[in-house]
């Protein structure tokens, strides 16, 4: 990273792809001095950029702890995904038919991902994925809805981190194709409908223990190393 001066916004925006990247996981702290030196510069406009991002709710901040990328609850979880579908279905429902530019903007996006799949860069592979979406909403010329679903896919990916998503790279960008696919033939009805299965795909792929048992985390922590740990002989932690 370079040492040239960045306005918040830019800085914000910069910390929330690194969060879709999944380069930044829930509960990591945001100093503002280390970030301070990596953007080169003052810890004011640090805390301007993460002001922003707490209002978009992706961090939060505490007077004795600091910064902190959030953590999302299983019911964070769920409501992140519901309204998402409000807002992906409502805005195929009601859209006009797709130009021919933004469904080959489209097209280069998901050849992008694809390309991804094939390399190693997890990051990139990420980013792309979840752009998907953004990238989406803003080919129908919505400016407004794109950020909010920028902050919306942010929330979930941090919760597919949060809980181990087990939704294949894969079929999530095979899906993508389906749905530029009926784009591209001006079938707005089944792309809603494949927008619909896709986004509950990823909603499922979620580790349903863990959405399930809010005691989950702390029984996988607490649970025995081997069977030679000290503490093996212990009695097993009660399943709820």
């Amino acid at each position: 990273m370079t040492a040239t001066a960045k306005s918040s916004t830019q800085i914000a925006e910069r910390i929330t792809e690194a969060m879709l990247a999944r380069k930044l996981a829930p509960g990591t702290r945001l100093g503002e001095q280390q970030l301070a030196e990596l953007f080169g510069v003052s810890r004011t406009q640090i805390r301007e950029a993460l002001t922003r991002l707490v209002t978009r709710g992706i961090v939060t901040v505490s007077a004795r702890r600091g910064w902190y990328v959030i953590e999302p609850t299983p019911e964070d979880a769920r409501d992140a995904f519901e309204a998402r579908r409000v807002l992906e279905l409502g805005l195929l429902r009601h859209a006009r038919p797709i130009s021919a530019d933004a469904i080959r903007k489209l097209r280069q996006h998901v050849e992008r991902e694809q390309a991804a799949l094939e390399g190693d860069d997890v990051a990139s592979r990420s980013f792309l994925l979840g752009d998907f979406h953004v990238c989406l909403c803003e080919s129908f010329g919505n400016t407004l809805l794109a950020d909010t679903l920028r902050d919306l896919t942010t929330r979930t990916t941090l919760t597919a981190m949060q809980y181990q998503s087990s939704h294949h790279a894969r079929q999530s960008c095979a899906e993508h194709v389906g749905i530029v696919a009926a784009l591209e033939a001006g079938d707005l009805e089944q792309a809603e409908q494949l927008m619909h299965n896709h986004l509950c795909n990823v909603e499922a792929g979620l580790d349903q223990s863990l959405r399930s048992d809010s005691l989950s985390p702390l029984r996988q922590a607490l649970a025995p190393l081997s069977e030679n740990a000290d503490f093996a002989t212990s009695p097993p932690l009660k399943e709820f």
